[in-house]
């Protein structure tokens, strides 16, 4: 009798033990409930506190989105055997740069050169546009070299560029001086546009087709400020290309394009740059590349004495880039056409008109870069005399701060 009441005790404790576990955990359970109520009351009074503070008409905030700005210094050291004076001043390319206008920012003297500081600002303006301003510091003004906004939004592949800028016709034209593989411009492009290339005031289109290739088409029109081709500055310079790439297998890769400026000299005559360019690249490894580029420009220009002239030239270029600290390569560049009046020079060569450029380059770190250039010039006359000139230089590149990756 006595054993089945402490069975009958025991089976009471534990169902009284059962009943107290289930009581705790439902007691838990009901504070972990007000725990969160409290929580999310807390949050939606902070939104609320929030919206009666900040227009919600857009979830855009301006203060996300500081600008990328970079400072870019180029700087040369220069051996040259023609001097300062007659280099600047004496020196011409019949047909193309008449003496004394042969311009030359960057690398003019013997000795030491700092050829320019450039501030670069980039920012997304808002979901609609980018802003982007490049700034030429001098010690004694300061120069716009481009501002722009982009379009980032627009459908069926279109984009806008408005501001001042550089016009993406042919391959070099839009690049900056410290993106060249070589220290010195190309020559075809320093004869007929000088060495800001087309950049002026304007509004470009671009439309990039739905296609598994890339295919692009642009048109701009521009100011035509450009001097050695143009002139007009009335608003009335057109350009237009179309440019495309493939990928040959895994590694090779081709570019190209065909370009066309159109507008008119200060004397309202017509003036027509056309181009066509190729690049090709093959990725030898990871950080190894064979990039070959060439491009040629011809250009008609109407005259005062109702001729026209006819005149154009070529760059081509082999750069190799062993890994990413060294790359070295070889320019050949060549005036080949040149239907003009050259009387004034009787009895002076102005055929093959030419140049080769060799260069080293070691960059230690993306950001910096020193490079070794030679070159053998037999394009220019100094003082009424054809005359050979041999340059090697030495140059140094640096950017500072937040600067984006350029297209090669």
């Amino acid at each position: 009798m006595q054993k089945k009441l402490r069975l009958l005790s025991l089976i009471a404790c534990t169902s009284l033990l059962a009943d107290s576990d289930m009581e705790a955990l439902k007691l838990e359970l009901q504070q972990q409930k007000e725990t969160t109520q409290k929580l999310l009351s807390r949050v939606n009074s902070l939104e609320s506190t929030q919206q009666g503070s900040v227009n919600t008409s857009a979830s855009f905030s301006q203060k996300a989105y500081l600008p990328d700005i970079a400072l870019i210094l180029n700087m040369s050291a220069v051996a040259r055997d023609v001097s300062n004076s007659d280099y600047a001043t004496q020196s011409e390319i019949p047909g193309f740069i008449p003496k004394g206008t042969i311009n030359l920012p960057f690398n003019a003297n013997r000795g030491f050169n700092l050829n320019y500081a450039e501030l670069a600002i980039h920012s997304v303006v808002d979901p609609y546009f980018e802003a982007f301003a490049f700034l030429h510091l001098h010690p004694e003004n300061l120069e716009i070299g481009e501002a722009f906004v982009t379009t980032t939004s627009m459908p069926y592949g279109l984009r806008i560029k408005a501001g001042k800028f550089k016009s993406a016709f042919g391959r070099l034209n839009s690049k900056h001086q410290h993106t060249w593989s070589f220290d010195e411009q190309a020559l075809i492009y320093k004869s007929l546009f000088g060495p800001d290339a087309i950049s002026d005031p304007g509004v470009q289109l671009q439309w990039v087709a739905p296609t598994d290739t890339y295919i692009m088409v642009g048109i701009e029109g521009l100011q035509g400020t450009n001097q050695r081709s143009f002139g007009s500055n009335n608003g009335n310079l057109v350009v237009g290309y179309l440019k495309s790439s493939i990928d040959v297998g895994d590694n090779l890769s081709i570019l190209g394009g065909v370009s066309v400026a159109h507008g008119k000299t200060a004397d309202a005559k017509n003036s027509n740059v056309y181009g066509v360019d190729l690049t090709m690249r093959n990725q030898l490894g990871s950080y190894s590349a064979l990039v070959w580029q060439s491009e040629y420009l011809q250009r008609d220009k109407e005259t005062n004495t109702n001729t026209t002239d006819l005149q154009g030239g070529l760059y081509t270029q082999l750069i190799y880039q062993y890994n990413n600290n060294y790359s070295t390569g070889i320019r050949y560049d060549a005036l080949t056409k040149n239907d003009t009046n050259l009387s004034a020079y009787k009895g002076v060569n102005t055929d093959n008109l030419d140049r080769v450029t060799a260069m080293l380059e070691y960059k230690p770190f993306p950001m910096s870069r020193l490079r070794l250039n030679y070159s053998y010039d037999r394009s220019k006359i100094i003082n009424n005399k054809r005359r050979d000139i041999n340059t090697v230089m030495l140059t140094l590149n640096v950017a500072t701060g937040a600067h984006g990756a350029h297209s090669y």
